[in-house]
């Protein structure tokens, strides 16, 4: 082990410590029985299910945000629907302000409703703890036809964070959304933990939490099962941890899509200690064949335990591609699959296909234990492409070349 990589660690280490201690902070100061409550009903909002609500959220959350002491805007047990939702910051307190969720926010099923792309937005806030035990339901389900990925119309995100740093998103629901239940976008010292996040295995695009562009991210024993992937981490990240997450099903845990133009590197991810179950890929890193140039660099998947994936551990510098000709700008490097164990319904258990003209470097897998479970009179193997690998440890399946 080299210097450079201890200093790494060490100073990945001491963000995620700032991390929790800033939102440990952030805690403590918010649910605090000195906040001021703005509860959503005292604004018009009514829990019926039918009474669109978005307007009577904004103006609690404008009163919430104006506040010049601790704030708590709640939202009571109840059926609440709601259409476009934007709450704005910067707020007026110095104190962190809290939404507190105790009933059902249900999503308008009328797509004219969306005009940004997204249901619920957080934007432009410093100090913010999402909480309680409520649940956020997209009802994706009546729109879930309307997705059009190649034509680029995907449905709408139903939480949105962007510009917020020194937050805390804990104990929420969040079922059925349009298009991505949960991104992160442009946001410093996040903690997300103990959420649960639900949607039918053939929803269209419907990925957990998409982290992008944030720094001091940390995602933390959930349980998430989508359509897509339960977790991916795209382009200008630094400094994210994934642990605890129980996956499935859906399309894994993943660094990319990577390689679109105005792509940032990427750098500093660490996935430990998670479950996945009949999810279509396991650890992955993807890019795509048509690429700007960028890096992509100290990605750790460790201590990780897959029942019955397709696609275990898998790097693909095609992705999105049908011919497989072109040759990927993203330079993967410094990358680490440590004590990945389970079943491969897959005969190809490990597949390392990286570009041609940016072969993958510094890639180490140790103690790699995976076992076929599928239902052909298959062996398990690996396949390498353009993949300086080290292998280290058990290996099963047997090491490629």
């Amino acid at each position: 082990m080299t210097l450079p990589w201890i200093e790494i660690k060490v100073v990945f280490l001491l963000g995620i410590a700032l991390l929790s201690y800033r939102v440990e902070g952030a805690r403590r100061g918010l649910v605090g029985a000195d906040a001021t409550v703005f509860d959503v009903t005292t604004y018009g909002a009514k829990p019926d299910g039918k009474t669109n609500n978005a307007m009577m959220f904004i103006r609690a959350w404008n009163a919430a945000c104006q506040s010049t002491g601790p704030a708590k805007l709640v939202i009571p047990p109840g059926n609440f629907m709601a259409g476009e939702v934007f709450f704005h910051g910067p707020c007026k307190c110095s104190d962190p302000i809290t939404v507190e969720v105790l009933g059902t926010v249900l999503g308008h099923t009328d797509l004219s409703e969306y005009t940004s792309g997204l249901w619920i937005g957080f934007n432009k806030i410093d100090g913010l703890v999402v909480t309680g035990t409520g649940t956020f339901n997209g009802q994706g389900e009546a729109s879930w036809k309307f997705n059009d990925r190649t034509h680029k119309t995907l449905l709408p995100i139903s939480l949105k964070f962007q510009f917020v740093q020194n937050a805390l998103v804990e104990k929420i629901n969040l079922v059925n959304s349009k298009g991505f239940h949960m991104t992160v976008t442009s946001c410093n010292n996040f903690k997300l933990e103990g959420l649960d996040i639900t949607a039918p295995g053939n929803s269209p695009n419907t990925d957990g939490i998409h982290i992008s562009r944030s720094d001091l991210v940390n995602v933390t024993n959930s349980v998430i099962g989508t359509g897509d992937d339960c977790i991916s981490m795209g382009e200008g990240n630094s400094n994210i941890r994934v642990s605890g997450i129980t996956c499935g099903p859906g399309h894994g845990i993943s660094v990319g899509s990577l390689g679109h133009p105005l792509d940032k590197d990427v750098k500093g991810i660490r996935v430990t200690n998670c479950t996945l179950k009949g999810t279509t890929n396991g650890a992955r890193i993807k890019t795509l064949e048509k690429s700007n140039q960028m890096k992509a660099s100290n990605i750790i998947f460790e201590d990780i335990t897959m029942t019955d994936v397709k696609n275990p551990i898998i790097i693909d510098q095609h992705y999105n591609s049908k011919n497989k000709q072109g040759s990927s700008k993203v330079k993967i490097s410094d990358i680490h699959f440590r004590n990945i164990r389970g079943s491969s319904i897959s005969d190809v258990a490990v597949s390392l296909d990286c570009s041609n003209a940016n072969p993958c470097e510094g890639v180490e897998l140790v103690d790699i234990d995976l076992t076929y479970s599928g239902t052909c009179s298959c062996s398990l193997s690996a396949a390498c492409s353009n993949a300086k690998a080290i292998f280290t440890g058990k290996q099963s399946p047997v090491a490629c070349a």
